[in-house]
């Protein structure tokens, strides 16, 4: 079984997670549980609380940890603890991904470092004002650098789920994972109709 670790903030966007989370949700050998540094409801970017039962901290074991992006990033990317906590999950867990902004988060944390990666097109310019010797790719719809995946915004974050459950389970599984979300996904990260004039 594939764990989901999503990670939780106040004014995260909604469907950065649940975005990813309703695939994986429908593709056979994964699982999604949800963490927060304080466990109970966290408020949504869109103002829908979702409850997350798990504490950041007593996470020792993280699988494929998801990091969503929304407003909630344009703070934390100061919070010094906040940041020295994902540092340690991120360091244990098997794959680090991100959606939007989230990849905002783990530059600032140095996570990115000597990472390729990408960000939400339209937050480009702050998202990559973080971290060091980040190799920032303007033009993908998402990146995979080994166990390091980002994306762009909300929709790219469901196509780099099914990328990641083609690259874990299979096309059968990823397929099947689709069509019982009747979703039509864009397979290839090179085409993001989203890239700016000055990035084609």
């Amino acid at each position: 079984m594939n764990r989901v670790d999503v990670l939780l903030f106040d004014g995260f966007e909604l469907l950065d997670a649940f975005g990813p989370v309703e695939l994986f949700s429908l593709a056979d050998g994964f699982e999604c549980v949800f963490h927060a540094v304080t466990p109970g409801p966290v408020r949504s970017s869109q103002g829908v609380e979702v409850v997350a039962p798990n504490r950041l901290s007593a996470l020792r074991d993280p699988d494929i940890l998801l990091v969503p992006g929304g407003k909630g990033t344009r703070w934390l990317v100061s919070n010094g603890d906040f940041l020295d906590e994902l540092v340690r999950v991120a360091a244990l867990a098997s794959m680090v991904t991100s959606v939007c902004t989230g990849s905002a988060l783990l530059a600032a944390a140095g996570i990115l470092d000597g990472h390729r990666a990408t960000s939400n097109k339209m937050a480009f310019e702050w998202a990559t004002s973080f971290g060091e010797e980040i190799d920032w790719d303007a033009r993908s719809r998402w990146v995979e650098d080994g166990r390091v995946w980002t994306s762009s915004g909300i929709s790219a974050g469901i196509d780099m789920a099914y990328a990641l459950i083609r690259n874990l389970a299979g096309d059968t599984v990823a397929a099947e994972a689709a069509r019982r979300g009747e979703l039509i996904v864009q397979t290839n990260a090179d085409a993001d109709p989203f890239v700016a004039d000055d990035h084609s």
